[in-house]
């Protein structure tokens, strides 16, 4: 009974020595690094800017995108570009006042983010989140943004998602507030992305 007893008990310290062992393990991730060409199709980004009297919603359209990242060291390069004469917020007047006295689209047609940086773990399956620095360039400047990432992969296959607000009254763009409608100073952006991988 006492032959069994000990068996039993080093047989569980093993299991347990077994489990610290996979649990101190890192995550599995990627090593190499990774080509993400973007479709225009099924990208692009939706704005919301709260307004007094409503909540302004509208789209901008993706123009074209690659990006190429390195899991191991974190470093990206390449750039996503929308098309800045896309934007539409399903009203012509307000529309058009957007283009001319705001993001002034026909004199800067693109808006582009280009990452150089990304902190996190990249699985080589599933979702992760990562936090992508890089310069966002609008109405003739850059600025350089930092936000979280969900990107997700499935074979050859990646999604990602982003939210973050761009302050464009502070970014040197006019306010289009007058008489009784006062709008707010930042924008949320929403962007979706859709792609395929080239290892």
């Amino acid at each position: 009974m006492l032959r069994a007893c000990r068996s039993f008990a080093l047989g569980y310290f093993a299991v347990l020595l077994l489990a610290a062992a996979l649990a101190a393990q890192p995550a599995a991730q990627l090593s190499h690094e990774l080509s993400l060409q973007l479709d225009p199709a099924q990208s692009g980004a939706d704005i919301t800017l709260a307004a007094n009297l409503h909540t302004v919603k509208g789209s901008f359209a993706l123009k074209r995108g690659s990006i190429h990242f390195d899991p191991a060291s974190g470093a990206a390069g390449g750039e996503i570009v929308f098309d800045a004469t896309s934007g539409r917020t399903g009203n012509g007047s307000r529309d058009n006042k957007m283009h001319k006295d705001v993001i002034d689209s026909w004199r800067y047609p693109e808006i582009v983010f280009r990452p150089d940086h990304a902190g996190g773990t990249l699985a080589p399956s599933g979702t992760s989140t990562l936090q992508v620095h890089g310069t966002f360039a609008i109405h003739g400047a850059e600025h350089a943004v930092t936000f979280p990432v969900d990107v997700t992969l499935k074979d050859n296959a990646w999604t990602a998602k982003a939210s973050f607000q761009v302050p464009y009254e502070q970014w040197g763009m006019k306010n289009p507030s007058f008489f009784v409608l006062k709008v707010g100073d930042t924008v949320q952006v929403d962007f979706h992305a859709t792609g395929s991988i080239a290892h």
